[in-house]
């Protein structure tokens, strides 16, 4: 493997054994049809009791004909994890890499964005790899300029990680991978490796700059939050920035200032940054500096204020500040099924506080990043908390993930946003 570093030494070889494995039918309907997980209660039998993480396993119909691929999971309650449905076919570095060039040749049009650029310096950030979405489960490839990065969330990707990484340098080009690995995989045996680590290449000098449309941001790939910066936002933050010439806009959860630095580089008058991370807004600032070159961000006014977002709206409301577009963008607030309701009442708490802040005619971003709150609910949560608050709303723009974030299976879908303008009208809640 050219240029991969000695961590890899102690990974695993696949093993050359194959198990066989008989499921449900209602699992193997599942399979059938492009369902990415066999569950542990699902499993009728595999003939060898001693399987290990990542090997091979072949799914036989009741008739003990071939119907698909997985690797074996067994200290998941996902115990088979689908790669490969139909004829049989041999699972090996050659598949995998075949299986990554694919995936990078549908993201096609990020590059085409990327040359339409003028003020392009730096390669484009763009996931790769999209997990389950695109054949290959729990495993995430991201790509920032010439870094890749690439992120475990299953430790059946270890005894495959070398073919795993050969195809990535070949799909992507990058000169550089850094390795990540899922909170999940800490009590797990990791081979040596850690979080972080730097698996081909040189270990970067600071943040890795890459571009998103005409701007250029950060990414701290080897200790920031997912594999360095939230990628699956890029489209909102790019219509973001063609809605805000002239207006006055307030960013909640900013975060590390996508939205804000679209905006600001938009032609926005103003920008009001609100993250409960004074770290945070550090590196917002930052990537407002890596833009220090576009006019329309200079003469932008931009203040930031580290406090909880809920707090700051109500200060806001009760300091009587309006603004022409209000964009807010939580983190999940659903991390299990039991906290779905909880969830959904605080949508519907930050679209009260929202509304009263938007001028009228001014329009409302909000977005929800909860796999478990299904975009049905979200959106009418947002709806009736706006009716309920007493606004009248005119939905603009429903939008989900981006081309490199495709969505192959329900529970794969976990982004919704809608755009809503804010009629002149009643504001305030009714009696």
């Amino acid at each position: 493997m050219s240029g991969a570093s000695s961590l890899l030494d102690g990974l695993p070889r696949p093993n050359d054994r194959r198990l066989a494995i008989r499921v449900t039918p209602d699992a193997l309907r599942r399979i059938r049809s492009r369902h990415p997980w066999v569950y542990d209660r699902s499993i009728e039998s595999v003939n060898h009791e001693d399987g290990v993480p990542g090997d091979v396993g072949i799914v036989f119909d009741k008739n003990r004909k071939f119907a698909a691929i997985g690797l074996w999971d067994p200290n998941s309650p996902i115990r088979l994890r689908m790669l490969h449905v139909g004829d049989p076919t041999t699972i090996d570095a050659a598949w995998f890499a075949e299986r990554i060039a694919e995936s990078v040749a549908r993201r096609q049009v990020i590059f085409d964005r990327h040359v339409g650029s003028g003020r392009a310096v730096h390669g484009p950030g763009y996931r790769a790899v999209n997990g389950e979405n695109d054949g290959l489960p729990g495993l995430i490839v991201d790509v920032y300029d010439h870094v890749a990065v690439i992120k475990l969330y299953s430790e059946i990707w270890f005894p495959h990680l070398r073919g795993v990484v050969d195809g990535v340098l070949a799909a992507t080009k990058a000169d550089t991978i850094v390795l990540r690995l899922a909170r999940n995989l800490a009590e797990r045996d990791t081979f040596g490796l850690d979080d972080g680590d730097v698996i081909v290449g040189e270990v970067p000098e600071g943040p890795v700059l890459f571009t998103e449309g005409d701007l250029t941001f950060e990414a701290d790939v080897q200790t920031g939050q997912k594999t360095g910066h939230f990628l699956d936002q890029r489209a909102n933050r790019m219509h973001v920035g063609r809605l805000a010439g002239g207006k006055r806009v307030l960013d909640v959860f900013a975060s590390t200032g996508g939205f804000t630095v679209h905006a600001a580089a938009g032609g926005a008058t103003s920008v009001h940054a609100v993250d409960a991370s004074g770290p945070t807004l550090e590196v917002l600032q930052r990537n407002l500096d890596h833009n220090a070159d576009v006019p329309a961000l200079v003469e932008c006014k931009i203040t930031t204020n580290v406090t909880d977002a809920f707090d700051a709206l109500g200060q806001l409301s009760r300091a009587g500040r309006k603004f022409d577009l209000v964009i807010v963008d939580p983190p999940s607030f659903a991390q299990t099924a039991a906290t779905v309701g909880r969830a959904r009442a605080a949508y519907a708490k930050l679209t009260k506080l929202a509304i009263g802040l938007v001028e009228d005619g001014g329009i409302l971003v909000q977005a929800s990043c909860s796999s478990r709150v299904t975009a049905t609910d979200f959106f009418d949560t947002v709806t009736e908390a706006a009716e309920e608050h007493g606004a009248t709303f005119t939905e603009l723009r429903r939008t989900g993930h981006d081309v490199d974030h495709p969505v192959t299976f329900d529970e794969g879908e976990y982004l919704k946003a809608g755009f809503w303008r804010v009629e002149p009208g009643y504001r305030g809640k009714r009696s």
